[in-house]
């Protein structure tokens, strides 16, 4: 019997022989941790693909149900005994799924709306704007009072409740092309200014430029676009390798010694290039050397011997593992190794830490209920260790665990390494911080100090 996947970059057999079945993966994954399915664990989809490989199944809408639970968040990798490659698995069959599987209007229609926005900086000011106005105005309060926000479908609650608080400068910033330090560079870095970063979490962008430089970095900001991340976890295949073949030649002009990105979920995509453009000949050997220049910020800070002194933030800080950091790059000592170098600073450890907080991507926008579930756990296990703060490497995850975490201040690393040396006190500043409010709690009414 045929196979019922088609020709184009099917899973390979070979790597789907060397999954034993043996599940050391099970107490990893956040859906077999939900629900308890066997054909919602990775050792369970992967018998779904030898299945589908060998015609026994189709590539329908159950098929489809099953890989649309995975959050793609590759805590199964880092886990399995037998080095099974699950991530390439998993980018192999979502594009199979998007050609293959017809999807709802409403499914289609909200996910244009999602790839119609986040993918583009410009018009994401314009949402920015959109929403800043609808957080000072009053009408997020009074939709959330009356109980109207509730008649929404799940889809647009969970999009709603996750827009972060507004600063009106991080919406009209825009990053120098060149920063250059005071004395003699010792690296020249370019950086990934990302999309929703550069809208949303404009802060974070400039705590890191002035890291670099603090520490001795140049660093080039080019005009560049979306790298395709979001695309790609999502399985719109062609979409984000052209994105990233964009993205290439925003940066291979350039002689840096690293390119410098601050986002796990890119970083992971971007370190990648290689791989997933291995088959075009014309961007194969320049997408290999792109990625090979790669670096998360604590990858890059960690390698540099502090020079710019730090002075003490005398606190306790939760760290949140993001999956793209820990599982997708295999990234966990550097983030921990750059915190302790502030004096005074306590980097608490979270119980299962392993476990997705149920971001992933656009996983919490189109699987909210699951999104939800994981959401709460991972607030749950941040406030077992009662921290004075929490910490994590990723904007989605920061966006959805302060969806769900009350009271507690969220910020990057590099915001905490900024305002040490800076002589900053990050949980007393007024500056901008990475927060935002709990749905059930609408912000910027008669109490609101967020300072817009």
């Amino acid at each position: 019997m045929s196979s019922s996947f088609d020709d184009h970059n099917p899973p390979k057999p070979e790597l789907l022989a060397d999954c034993v079945h043996c599940g050391f993966c099970l107490p990893t994954c956040p859906t077999y941790q939900l629900w308890g399915e066997e054909m919602d664990s990775p050792r369970g989809r992967i018998h779904l693909m030898n299945l589908a490989t060998e015609g026994q199944v189709p590539i329908d809408e159950s098929f489809a149900s099953h890989f649309d639970a995975c959050l793609g968040c590759m805590a199964c990798v880092s886990s399995c005994p037998s080095g099974v490659q699950y991530d390439q698995l998993i980018e192999a069959v979502r594009p199979q799924i998007e050609r293959a599987v017809p999807r709802t209007v409403a499914d289609r229609l909200f996910r244009a709306l999602i790839f119609a926005i986040f993918p583009y900086p410009a018009r994401l000011r314009v949402v920015a704007l959109g929403a800043w106005l609808y957080q000072r105005s009053g009408i997020r309060s009074l939709l959330h009072r009356t109980g109207m926000m509730s008649m929404l479908p799940a889809r647009m609650q969970a999009l709603e409740a996750l827009m972060p608080r507004v600063i009106l400068r991080n919406i009209a910033s825009r990053q120098r092309e060149i920063n250059r330090p005071v004395g003699a560079a010792r690296r020249r870095v370019a950086l990934i200014s990302g999309c929703v970063q550069q809208v949303f979490f404009a802060q974070v962008n400039q705590a890191t430029v002035r890291v670099l430089i603090a520490e001795g970095c140049e660093v080039v900001v080019p005009k560049q676009g979306c790298c395709g991340a979001l695309s790609v976890h999502a399985g719109r295949e062609e979409e984000g390798l052209d994105r990233a073949r964009k993205m290439i030649e925003s940066f291979e002009d350039l002689d840096v010694d690293d390119i410098v990105v601050n986002v796990a979920g890119c970083g992971s995509t971007l370190k990648e290039y290689g791989h997933l453009l291995a088959d075009d000949t014309e961007y194969a050997g320049r997408a290999a050397e792109f990625s090979a220049k790669i670096r998360d910020i604590t990858e890059v800070l960690a390698s540099l011997e502090p020079q710019a002194p730090r002075h003490p933030i005398a606190a306790r800080i939760a760290y949140h593992d993001a999956c793209h950091l820990a599982h997708g790059q295999q990234i966990r000592r550097q983030p921990r190794d750059v915190l302790r170098t502030i004096p005074q600073l306590e980097v608490l450890e979270v119980p299962e830490s392993e476990l997705c907080c149920g971001s992933a991507g656009i996983y919490n926008m189109v699987q909210p209920e699951a999104g939800e579930e994981l959401g709460n756990r991972k607030v749950a296990n941040i406030l077992s260790v009662q921290p004075d703060a929490v910490t994590t490497g990723n904007p989605g995850c920061l966006l959805q665990i302060a969806r769900y975490l009350d009271g507690v201040p969220l910020f990057h690393p590099i915001e905490l390494i900024d305002a040490s040396i800076r002589g900053l006190n990050p949980l007393t500043s007024s500056e901008p911080r990475t927060q935002t409010p709990r749905a059930q709690k609408p912000m910027c009414d008669s109490q609101c100090d967020c300072g817009n």
